[in-house]
Formats: C-alpha cells, sequence, structure tokens
C-alpha cells in the first residue's frame, strides 16, 4: 500500500467491480463556500456534489428542467471520505448505476481529481425508490426509466 492510498481505498477496491462500463461525469465547481474552517471542503458538501450529479444525470435522461419528471424520493445515501478537498481542487463527479430493483435503483458516485482520475476523493452510494407523488406510494420502476439507467450499468 502506498502512503497516498488509504485503507479505506484498499478496502473498498477490494470489494468492487473496477471496470465499470457507462459512467456520467461532470465537473463539479469548490465554491469558496463550501469550505469550512478547517480549509478544506465540508463534509456535508460531498452530499450537495452527489446530489449536483444526479441532477445532472436526470436532465439527460429528461432532456428537461422539470422536476416533476424526477418522481422518486432518496432512500439511502451514504459517502467514504478518502481524502480533503480544497479550494483549489479540480473536481469531478462520476455516477453510474449500481443495481435496478422492482421498485427502487442505487447508484455509485466517486469524486475524482478533474485531471488526474486516479485520485479519488470520496466515494458514495444512493438507493432512490420510484414513487408516485399523487398517491403517495412507491411504484415500480418504468420501462422507459429502467432502459435509460441500463446505459449507465
Amino acid at each position: 500500500m502506498s502512503n497516498e492510498e488509504s485503507i479505506i481505498e484498499v478496502a473498498l477496491k477490494a470489494g468492487e467491480d473496477l471496470i465499470m462500463k457507462n459512467v456520467f461525469k461532470i465537473p463539479i465547481n469548490v465554491r469558496f463556500r463550501d469550505i469550512d474552517g478547517m480549509g478544506h471542503v465540508n463534509n456535508a458538501v460531498f452530499f450537495t456534489y452527489f446530489a449536483e450529479g444526479r441532477l445532472a444525470l436526470f436532465q439527460e435522461f429528461s432532456m428537461d428542467s422539470d422536476f416533476s419528471t424526477f418522481s422518486f424520493i432518496l432512500a439511502h445515501i451514504s459517502c467514504d471520505y478518502l481524502r480533503p478537498i480544497t479550494l483549489n481542487t479540480q473536481l469531478s463527479v462520476e455516477i453510474w448505476v449500481k443495481e435496478i430493483g422492482i421498485k427502487s435503483f442505487g447508484l455509485g458516485y466517486n469524486l475524482v481529481d478533474l485531471s488526474d482520475e486516479s485520485i479519488t476523493y470520496a466515494k458514495g452510494e444512493s438507493v432512490q425508490v420510484c414513487y408516485d407523488y399523487g398517491e403517495n406510494k412507491p411504484v415500480a420502476v418504468s420501462a422507459a426509466l429502467k432502459q435509460k439507467l441500463i446505459e449507465y450499468q
């Protein structure tokens, strides 16, 4: 294990498929307001970066900015923090589909250096449940959404 590779990174790599076929990527701007008193991005902001990537992915799916077309609820999200992000970090979020269930789907996230994707700052995952807001109940993943999700699986 090199000095730059953390124990968490080694553990995560051991349990994941390192070959990802289709990954959605967008650059993320680190803002001054993201920085905490310790001089790095506050831990809660990492989830905002995941959300920005998720929003961009679903805007690509729908080609629409109407949030009513995003008929799912975020049921779970987690983040493993691997190294600090500073104001000068050039950042990118990578997103892929980990699994597609009957009523839910899972996404994976990497926050990586924009110029060197081998530098990973954080890894995360989330579970989204498809939801009918009119009926207030979970619904099956639609065939159309499933087809789009498969592109990034």
